[in-house]
């Protein structure tokens, strides 16, 4: 059994989909960020850094926080959703780092200025307006000829899916990036990527354009 400490955020969805598609045993916690749930003392001692998500393996008493490091632990502890060696396992490393170094933080940032604080700031509106554009074109270009991020389905994929997933708040339109659009779609319609969505609960069905 593992212990979900989570929020739906994208980062939180990456875990519970990525449990879903692993048929792992958890227990999904809800840590409500909007009211401060992750500065509690009880999850503090779980993630010092007040982060969402985190999980704890009753099974061999890990816990770590961190989504990359999460998928990572995941996908070894199963021998699923990563190449066990070679150039391709390395290219899922790259794009989860791609996902965790470039596109969510990026997205992040239009999330606030973009949609929650549109007009505020018209300066970082346009840098991240611009940046977000470009990183769906690196996206788009990456999936071209390819039904996965790399080869097989991976972590890789289920890293920077349910960022997609915000296109919205991004002021992205999908059919300028019909190759995202593909992919996109192809994995919102898998039953494991469905029930990840939905934890810690319901919010509304998977957007689609």
């Amino acid at each position: 059994m593992i212990d979900l400490y989570t929020w739906i955020t994208p980062n939180g969805l990456k875990i519970s989909i990525a449990l879903e598609e692993l048929g792992l045993d958890y227990h999904a916690h809800t840590i409500d960020i909007t009211r401060g749930d992750q500065f509690s003392p009880e999850f503090r001692r779980i993630n010092p850094g007040s982060k969402i998500p985190a999980i704890h393996d009753r099974n061999t008493g890990v816990t770590l926080s961190e989504s990359g490091a999460i998928l990572l632990y995941l996908a070894e502890k199963t021998g699923r959703l990563i190449p066990p060696t070679g150039p391709a396992r390395l290219e899922v490393i790259e794009w989860l780092m791609w996902q965790m170094g470039g596109f969510g933080p990026t997205l992040g940032h239009a999330h606030y200025f973009l949609t929650y604080n549109a007009g505020q700031s018209p300066m970082a509106e346009a840098v991240f307006a611009k940046e977000t554009r470009r990183l769906y074109e690196t996206l788009d270009a990456r999936l071209t000829g390819r039904e996965h991020i790399v080869g097989e389905y991976s972590i890789a994929d289920i890293a920077i899916w349910p960022w997609v997933s915000r296109y919205e708040r991004h002021k992205i339109d999908l059919n300028d990036f019909p190759q995202v659009m593909r992919w996109y779609l192809a994995l919102a319609a898998r039953p494991q990527v469905r029930r990840g969505y939905e934890v810690p609960h319901f919010t509304g069905a998977i957007p689609t354009p």
